[in-house]
């Protein structure tokens, strides 16, 4: 099941590397945030390379709904409660920062790229859009309160945030893309310090960037533990109305919708990856319900890394590692952290201050609540007996009938039918 994405843009291909090398930089992981870190050096000026296992964007990328926002859900209200008043404030700007960005870089380049105003809906909580909008006004944001939506259900109200974007992804990656330096079916087997060992060739690196969705290195960071992956899917249906905007439940197994061109996109049936979930089936009879005349054109799913607190993983690896750099945990909204992660890394890397580095730090705390949960999960699927089992840290396989894949329930690793890698941290196929 391919994305519109996938299926209406030119491909840019890249060689592999059959050589040793050298460079500043080496950045691990060819989605929007390991090029957008890639693009960043280049116009910085810094020697760097980018090393993709498979082809650029064949991963999680290509299956974003490219939505660009500062307005992640209800998440402002949250951060000042959760974080204080600065670090609320270190998010909103840095995501208004990248959302700037994309709107500079994308005057250049045909990828349809559209204003529009993101509204978060609750179906039954007026309160949690009051206290929202609350948030935004203590921060110094515009938020609006709306009443209706021009969507078919009622709702208690909706926190509305103007000047927002949304793209194609694979065409704006397609023309940045161009002139980086990427090696195309280059997977890194191993690091030994700062050196990345490939199939057919060594990179030796100063200063090495994790971009590869979940980060792959167990032994740092307790990355096993401080994320869990979240599986959701998407329609693309033709003969629907026009809805004008970027529309997100506040509810974490909600709808969502945008339009894109002659199409509207419906996403939901929400699951943490392993799990049951409603899948395509809540979406189709959605759509049979208030969308009676409408056609299915495309539908795909996606994969998101979630973090305990909401907030994702930016900067140094871990407190004890020197020169290695993560982006992950991007809960959802991959589009605009993958560019806060390309700032605020390219500005570690050159040793500039970075206001908004401690919001983001892999090392704040991880006593919070989901991580019970993780934990909790990650022994329950351990001490299940099963043939099937994950080759990352062996956890038990489940069946996902609705895709025909294996799935791992603790860090969302899955698999084809036979048995080959689909997505990561599992960085090899399952043994036969």
């Amino acid at each position: 099941m391919e994305s519109l994405w996938e299926r209406t843009w030119k491909r840019t291909e890249f060689t592999r590397l059959e050589k040793d090398i050298k460079t500043d930089v080496l950045i691990i992981g060819g989605g929007m945030a390991g090029i957008l870190c890639a693009y960043m050096l280049h116009h910085a000026g810094i020697p760097y390379v980018l090393a993709e296992a498979e082809r650029i964007c064949s991963g999680i990328t290509k299956n974003t709904t490219a939505k660009i926002t500062a307005q992640h859900g209800l998440i402002y209200d949250k951060l000042l409660r959760v974080f204080g008043t600065d670090r609320a404030r270190q998010y909103l700007e840095a995501n208004e920062a990248a959302l700037r960005k994309y709107r500079e870089l994308c005057k250049g380049i045909d990828c349809d790229f559209q204003e529009k105003t993101s509204y978060v809906y609750s179906l039954d909580d007026r309160g949690k859009i009051e206290r929202e909008l609350s948030a935004l006004e203590k921060l110094g944001a515009h938020g609006e309160f709306i009443q209706q939506l021009p969507l078919p259900f009622s709702v208690a109200g909706a926190v509305g945030y103007p000047n927002q974007a949304q793209f194609h992804p694979l065409k704006f990656i397609g023309a940045i893309s161009k002139g980086l330096h990427i090696y195309e079916h280059t997977p890194v087997r191993e690091l030994i310090g700062t050196t990345a060992i490939t199939d057919y060739g060594r990179i030796a690196a100063k200063d090495i960037i994790v971009a590869t969705h979940f980060p792959f290195l167990n032994k740092h960071g307790s990355y096993f533990i401080k994320l869990y992956q979240h599986r959701s899917y998407v329609i693309a249906l033709e003969n629907v109305p026009d809805v004008d905007g970027i529309y997100v439940d506040e509810a974490q197994d909600g709808m969502s919708f945008r339009n894109y061109k002659e199409l509207l996109f419906v996403g939901g049936g929400d699951h943490r990856t392993g799990k049951k979930g409603g899948g395509w089936q809540v979406l189709r009879d959605f759509a049979q319900k208030h969308y009676p005349s409408a056609a299915e054109k495309y539908c795909w799913a996606t994969q998101d890394c979630m973090t305990l607190d909401g907030v994702p993983y930016i900067g140094p690896y871990s407190a004890s590692t020197s020169n290695l750099y993560v982006a992950t945990g991007f809960n959802k909204w991959g589009m605009t952290s993958s560019m806060v992660s390309a700032m605020l890394l390219c500005d570690c890397i050159q040793g500039k201050d970075t206001p908004c580095a401690e919001v983001f730090s892999p090392s704040r705390t991880i006593l919070r609540p989901q991580l019970v949960i993780n934990g909790f999960e990650a022994a329950v699927h351990l001490l299940t007996p099963s043939t099937r089992r994950c080759p990352h840290l062996g956890c038990a396989l489940k069946w996902n009938a609705n895709e025909h894949t294996w799935d791992c329930p603790c860090h969302g690793s899955r698999f084809t039918q036979d048995g080959k890698r689909i997505d990561n941290p599992a960085t090899g196929d399952l043994k036969k």
